[in-house]
């Protein structure tokens, strides 16, 4: 039997990339799934098709109505929530350097996503974890939150507040729910298909010498997830770039 039968994980973001890996990794471990995505529906739906039992919820989670239906399509379908993953995310190629190519609307759109929005879903899933004693929130993150490194200045500042808001709420939420992130560093997903000088950097200058594959980020996810002594932490998951 997996570690996750008769459990319920909302992955969101999971049309794609490392959310699709996550679900797919969480449906092997015997959990029922709610896929997610906010726009690409057919990918999304394609995705829950292909699960032993698994619901597609199309949500823009940085929408309070739409992460209030995403919580509330979860609870209908399967009754619970165990796990929820908060996997979603945006971001916008700009230079650090140049600090006028980032405007207001740009800053505040990756925070909405990327730190609001998981803060936001984790508020309304928190009853439905407690009620269950051993639930799981799974931040995914990225190294560009602990390092002055990432596609641009707002994202990486995005991913440092949501680390820290891990560990805030890894603070308050146990004994019954565990708040943990995982920090992905380069990984080959529809995102970075295009990256390939970075991806090539990655060969001379990571101690594996690759960028990283959604499957093994999504095996941490899942990991952390089921870890019953574990709240609060960041977990790296980048080949070790960040030693370099």
């Amino acid at each position: 039997m997996g570690r996750f039968e008769q459990k319920v994980v909302i992955v969101t973001g999971s049309s794609s990339g490392i959310g699709e890996a996550a679900a797919r990794a969480f449906d092997a471990e015997g959990a029922s799934v709610v896929v997610n995505s906010a726009t690409s529906v057919e990918a999304g739906e394609q995705v829950a098709a292909s699960l032993r039992d698994a619901a597609y919820v199309r949500a823009d989670v940085s929408d309070a109505d739409s992460a209030a239906e995403l919580i509330a399509a979860a609870l209908q379908r399967f009754g619970r929530i165990d796990v929820l993953v908060n996997n979603a995310g945006v971001t916008k190629v700009i230079p650090h350097h140049d600090l006028d190519a980032v405007d207001d609307e740009t800053f505040r759109r990756i925070f909405e996503v990327n730190v609001l929005a998981p803060f936001r879903l984790t508020r309304l899933a928190m009853p439905h974890l407690r009620a269950q004693g051993d639930g799981s929130v799974v931040n995914v993150t990225s190294v560009a939150g602990l390092r002055p490194t990432g596609s641009s200045v707002p994202y990486a500042a995005s991913k440092a507040a949501l680390n820290h808001l891990t560990a805030l709420l890894g603070n308050v939420t146990g004994p019954e729910v565990r708040v943990n992130a995982v920090a992905p560093g380069l990984i080959r997903t529809p995102w970075t298909k295009d990256w390939g000088p970075l991806h090539d950097a990655m060969q001379a200058r990571a101690p594996l010498r690759r960028s990283g594959e959604p499957e093994e980020v999504a095996r941490t996810i899942v990991d952390v997830a089921a870890n019953p002594y574990l709240t609060g932490q960041v977990i790296v998951v980048d080949g070790g770039l960040t030693l370099r």
